[in-house]
């Protein structure tokens, strides 16, 4: 397929117009047809620390404390012995039973086709049906697909975990290991940007996922981290996603029932299209909702209703609508360069609520192809804008003087058009 092919595909795909058939969470009285999530999923964000206790040990609480039985999964990793030991003593040191399976295609002496034989041995279905919870590490989510789902059909071992999880056991996992959370999964799409103009081919950037969180909310992890607000949106409008969670590093999201937890060191981002509209071509957008969770918060998809940390609730909302409010940010930004760079979404979030404004610019784009890219670069001087609002339905809190802890902010406003930049971007003054 052709370059021009790729984004003709894709802008067919983006042309069909969003219809916002519910509220959100700033309307309490609106609600949604969420089907409930089975069991408990917890999605890590990646580059979890071994002393963040907080995820940890509450991942070991959640499948039965002391009575806890883990199996982890290594199939994603490129060391997966490895891997696999540090996510066994992790879960042991926190007191629960843990035992790795040898379900691995890089695994010393074994092959893609010797990890599926893995995943259908009774010995290992066996010891999934006796635990309480499943842990799935990091390394390349498209191999965890391939030996425990090829061409979309479950091996044994994923029936088992399918089968834990109706019973409500815990499925968790790490990076890659929360990749395969949504029903579809990125598999290899580095640039978000390239996304975003359509380069989002079935069985290369993208692919079946797992599908433990249903098929209406769709996971992304190293989120905040790794600027992903832009692929994470692109893949919504193009496969029907109405809410998407971007998990951020070192962090977990506990989904039960309706109800998203946000557990560790940083955040989540939450993006609401239920009443988005858009046009036809590249990424063109209104009225997608924008939330920051931090440590602490809820949103129940439901009810479309968060709830912030009790310490952020006792302080007070940040009083920007009120008349004479001064920002209490040292430093704003005129505009964002390159609002897909790390943590800029949620600088330019902080400064729309804590800031002089009532909105925030952002720029996307891709200053050139890289030499090595998979696909030719379909519209080099295309570009994507990002504003961000606040409106009647956007809150925030501060985190001054409770910890080091971020902002929490609710159903902001974002647009995001595509716009033409001039190449070379600059030149020598």
């Amino acid at each position: 397929m052709t370059s021009k092919s790729i984004l003709l595909l894709c802008a067919a795909l983006l042309g069909a117009q969003l219809v916002g058939s519910v509220g959100h969470a700033a309307d309490a009285s609106q609600s949604l047809a969420f089907q409930p999530v089975a069991g408990t999923v917890v999605p890590m964000g990646g580059s979890v620390r071994s002393d963040n206790e907080a995820v940890r040990q509450r991942l070991v609480q959640l499948a039965g404390g002391a009575a806890a039985r883990f199996v982890v999964i290594p199939s994603a990793s490129s060391h997966p012995d490895t891997s696999g030991a540090d996510a066994v003593e992790q879960l042991r040191r926190r007191g629960a039973h843990a035992e790795l399976l040898k379900i691995a295609p890089c695994w010393a002496g074994e092959t893609l086709e010797s990890a599926r034989r893995a995943a259908a041995d009774p010995a290992n279905v066996a010891k999934i049906r006796a635990a309480t919870g499943v842990f799935f590490t990091g390394g390349d989510q498209g191999r965890t697909a391939d030996v425990l789902n090829p061409d979309g059909v479950a091996s044994p071992v994923l029936q088992a975990v399918r089968e834990l999880q109706l019973r409500g056991g815990v499925i968790a996992g790490s990076s890659a290991g929360a990749a395969i959370m949504s029903s579809t999964m990125f598999r290899d799409a580095m640039n978000s940007v390239q996304v975003m103009k359509g380069v989002m081919r079935d069985g290369k950037e993208i692919d079946r996922g797992l599908g433990f969180v249903g098929d209406q909310l769709f996971i992304d992890q190293h989120f905040l981290k790794r600027g992903r607000v832009g692929r994470m949106l692109a893949l919504m409008l193009a496969k029907g996603y109405k809410v998407g969670l971007g998990v951020d590093e070192n962090t977990a999201a506990i989904i039960h029932g309706s109800e998203i937890e946000i557990v560790g060191g940083s955040g989540a981002l939450l993006l609401d299209l239920r009443q988005a509209t858009q046009d036809a071509g590249p990424v063109n957008v209104r009225n997608v909702r924008i939330s920051y969770l931090d440590n602490g918060d809820r949103y129940d998809l439901a009810k479309l209703k968060g709830q912030v940390l009790a310490a952020k609730q006792a302080r007070g909302e940040i009083k920007f609508r009120q008349p004479g409010f001064v920002s209490e940010l040292e430093f704003v930004r005129p505009a964002f360069t390159d609002i897909l760079g790390e943590n800029a979404i949620l600088r330019a979030l902080t400064q729309l609520v804590d800031g002089p404004r009532d909105h925030v610019r952002g720029i996307a784009f891709d200053l050139e192809q890289l030499p090595d890219a998979a696909v030719a670069d379909p519209a080099p001087d295309l570009g994507f804008e990002f504003m961000l609002r606040r409106d009647e339905h956007t809150r925030g809190w501060d985190n001054a003087d409770l910890d080091d802890k971020d902002y929490s902010i609710f159903d902001a406003r974002l647009d995001v058009r595509p716009v033409r930049l001039k190449t070379p971007f600059y030149q020598a003054y």
